[in-house]
This record gives structure tokens, C-alpha cells and sequence, in this order.
């Protein structure tokens, strides 16, 4: 959990200043600044590999024993039971077979499908039972995958593949969870731009740029802080990566305070509609820490309840979204909602993504044997991806469904179906038990 809060304080000002350059001086500037400190971010991990050692280096072929992540828990699995675990299972040809043909048949659907719909030209010009190639290849490589998955977690003995089961129920609620969730920078960025009053005068635009700025700045000092104190442990090993982070921040600082006398310079503010997207990551940065007390402390719910929580805390921000827009005629191409909904909205959704991103990849590394981890990490992210591009499809939605019925239908939608899921895995809560054995 502190390490994903370290994460989000990146995407944090990124986003801010990504999205401050785009709206006010081009979409060319945006994506420039994002490249430039990608670069930055490339040459400091190259010149700082000293620190890294042998970690992410090639694997050897004896596999390590999976260790506990925290010191009151035990190993989940010992080393006896991993020994027969490897000895039960190894990789067959069948199965590097399966692999190869799934990996081609999602990698010619990742590149056609936008191809095909940006220029109309098809690497797949065939039909296969009323389905367009693209398609077929898609639903096939599942297929193979599936069964790939199927017939490796049967060869493993009943407590690994109970285990390696209850992923599977976790990677199904993930899938829910980001399809809606990934809304925040598809729907609700465009419900910020065209139905939120952004429009602030007098002193509410003052209190707002006093909050905008200590919203910026006390984070940025914060981590500078932070840096200082790791430069001075590190500077004799890596110093050429620390003055190149150190740059970058120098970077970052002009750019916030370039930001912030714009802002004041002006009479009036009008809120940019991308800055609505920084909030997922500020409530992260300042909530990050609370829930990891909760997760240490004796009333740390079990993993499904964790998952039911942070859907239906996902299904509750869309609720307040759908009872906000309820006044907006459908097929209004603008309105004025306070933003005051859209606000409440990302704070459920960070503590729904709170309750289940972060924790989804610890109860991963604990319940899956040492030499699946790899390929489980693989079908957690394709869950992620899953549940990204029904995102995307469903967002594109949101023209047709206002003007056909409401705005506050759309959202309504995104609030029952997580509601729903997360109620089914609260239900589910005493299964999953069984199928962890244990694991904490």
C-alpha cells in the first residue's frame, strides 16, 4: 500500500502538469512533458543498477522459496510442499504451445482493432460464423488460453490449485472493478468538461487557488524532503542518478510554480477539466496510510470482503454521480453540476481502488506457487486490460445512452452492476476462505 501511495505521487503531478499544458497551451506540450520525463525517468534507473543488484536480473534454475511479505506471517507454503509442487507440474510443450498461439492471437487483435477503426484497413479480412476476423482471432487466443489455464491449475495438487482457484474469483471482480472504474479518465473527464460548473468567482476562486496551491506544493515539499534524505545515503553509489532525479525535479518546481502565478494572475478561475483527474491520486497519497493501519490491525476483513467493499464503494461514486446529473435533460450537450459530486465521486472510487488494487497483488505473490508467479501476474494484468477496454467501449456509450434515455442512466449502470459483484463476493466470503487454506 506505501508503495503503491509512492506511485500515485507521481501520477499526481503528472497528470496536473501533463494536463495543464495540454488545456492551456496545446496537446503537443502534454504529450512532450510526458516523454521528457519518461526519459528522465529511463536514465536514472540505468545509471542507478548498482542498487538493484541481482533483482530483476535472469532467473536461475533453482526457484526460490516464496517468502513471507510481513514478520508475523508464515510462509504459505513450505518447502517440502513447493519441492512437490515443482516436481508435479513442470511446463510441457503443450503448454508453451498454448501460450504461443494465445500471445499471437491477442497481439494481432491488439494492433488491427485500432487499425481498423482509424483507417478502415483490415489485417483479418475474413468472417468466421458472423464474427469479423479480428474478432474470432480475439475469442480463439481466450479459448487457448483458457484451456491453458484450466489444464495447468488441474495437475497441481489440491491445496496449490484451490489456491490458484481463488485467484481466478479475484481476477473476475478486478475485471468488473476496472471497467468501471476506469471511467474517471473517459466518461468523467468529458461529464467535468461539458456538465460541471468549472466557473469560479470572487472569493470561492481565491479559496480555491489557496487550496490548488498547498494541494501542490506541501506534497512537492514533502518529497523533496524525502529525496534530500535518500540523496545523502546514496550519493556515493549512484550519484550521476540522483543529480539526473534531482533535475527533473528542478523541473517539476518550475513548471508548479510557472502553474501557480498563472493561476493567481488571473481574476476569475476556471478549473481545467483534467485537474479533476489528480484527485484519484491525491486521496491516494492521504489515505494510503490510514488504510494500511487497517489492514495491520486486528480487524483486517478477509480478501473477499476487501473486494466487496471497494465495488460497492465504487458502485456508491457512481450513485452520487447519477443523482447529481438527474437534472440534465437527455441530449443536453452542456450543464452546470457543482462539482462537489464529481469530488465525493473520486473519493468512494480511491477508497474502493484502496480496498482491492493494491491488496489484489499481495494476496497474488501469497497464494500462487513460485514458479506461476509469473504467468499469474500475466492474467492478473490481462484481467486489468480486460476490464480497461470494456471501459473504453462502454464509456464511448455515453453520447447514445444520454440523448436515448439520461446521463444519470449511464451512471446509474456503473452503479449497480459493481454493487452487485460486490455483494456476490461478500457472499462468497466463506468459499473463498476454504480456497485460500489460510492464507492471510
Amino acid at each position: 500500500t506505501i508503495f503503491y501511495m509512492g506511485v500515485n505521487a507521481g501520477a499526481f503531478f503528472g497528470m496536473m502538469l501533463c494536463g495543464y499544458l495540454a488545456e492551456n497551451f496545446g496537446w503537443s506540450w502534454g504529450f512532450g512533458l510526458a516523454g521528457i520525463f519518461m526519459f528522465f525517468g529511463m536514465m536514472q534507473f540505468l545509471l542507478a543498477k548498482k542498487l538493484f543488484g541481482s533483482i530483476g536480473g535472469k532467473p536461475g534454475k533453482v526457484h526460490e522459496v516464496e517468502l513471507p511479505q510481513n514478520i508475523n506471517e508464515e510462509s504459505p507454503v513450505n518447502i517440502e510442499e513447493e519441492k512437490a509442487v515443482e516436481k508435479l507440474n513442470p511446463f510441457m510443450t503443450f503448454d508453451y504451445v498454448l501460450i504461443i498461439m494465445s500471445s499471437i492471437g491477442g497481439l494481432l487483435y491488439l494492433f488491427n482493432d485500432p487499425i481498423e477503426k482509424i483507417s478502415g484497413d483490415n489485417l483479418l479480412p475474413f468472417e468466421v460464423w458472423g464474427l469479423s476476423g479480428s474478432n474470432f482471432v480475439v475469442l480463439f487466443a481466450l479459448v487457448l488460453f483458457l484451456i491453458l489455464l484450466v489444464s495447468r491449475i488441474s495437475r497441481y495438487i489440491p491445496l496449490v490449485r484451490d489456491r490458484i482457484i481463488a485467484v481466478v474469483f479475484f481476477g473476475i471482480f478486478t475485471v468488473i472493478f476496472f471497467a468501471a472504474f476506469e471511467q474517471a479518465l473517459g466518461s468523467m473527464t468529458l461529464f467535468a468538461r461539458d456538465y460541471t460548473n468549472r466557473n469560479l468567482v470572487g472569493s470561492s476562486a481565491m479559496i480555491f487557488k489557496v487550496v490548488d496551491a498547498l494541494l501542490t506544493t506541501v506534497p512537492l515539499l514533502i518529497i523533496t524532503w524525502v529525496l534530500y534524505l535518500l540523496f545523502k545515503k546514496t550519493y556515493s553509489r549512484i550519484g550521476l542518478s540522483n543529480i539526473v532525479l534531482a533535475l527533473a525535479f528542478v523541473g517539476i518546481w518550475g513548471l508548479v510554480i510557472y502553474r501557480l502565478i498563472d493561476k493567481f494572475s488571473q481574476e476569475g478561475n476556471q478549473i481545467d477539466a483534467s485537474w479533476f483527474g489528480i484527485l484519484n491520486s491525491f486521496f491516494i497519497i492521504t489515505l494510503a496510510p490510514m488504510f494500511s493501519r487497517w489492514w495491520e490491525s486486528k480487524y483486517n476483513p478477509s480478501a473477499a470482503m476487501k473486494y466487496g467493499l471497494g465495488l460497492i464503494l465504487l458502485g456508491l461514486g457512481f450513485a452520487i454521480l447519477s443523482y447529481g446529473s438527474a437534472g440534465i435533460i437527455p441530449g443536453s450537450k452542456t450543464a452546470s453540476v457543482s462539482m462537489i459530486f464529481l469530488i465525493l465521486a473520486y473519493l468512494l472510487h480511491t477508497m474502493g481502488e484502496l480496498c482491492l488494487s493494491p491488496v489484489g497483488l499481495s494476496y497474488l505473490s501469497k497464494l500462487v506457487p513460485a514458479r506461476m508467479i509469473g504467468f499469474m501476474f500475466g492474467i492478473w494484468y490481462l484481467a486489468i486490460a480486460i476490464g480497461q477496454k470494456a471501459a473504453g467501449t462502454m464509456g464511448g456509450m455515453i453520447d447514445k445512452i444520454s440523448e436515448q434515455y439520461s446521463l444519470s442512466t449511464f451512471f446509474l449502470m456503473f452503479t449497480l452492476v459493481p454493487i452487485a459483484f460486490g455483494l456476490i463476493s461478500i457472499v462468497l466470503n466463506p468459499v473463498l476462505k476454504r480456497l485460500m487454506h489460510g492464507v492471510r
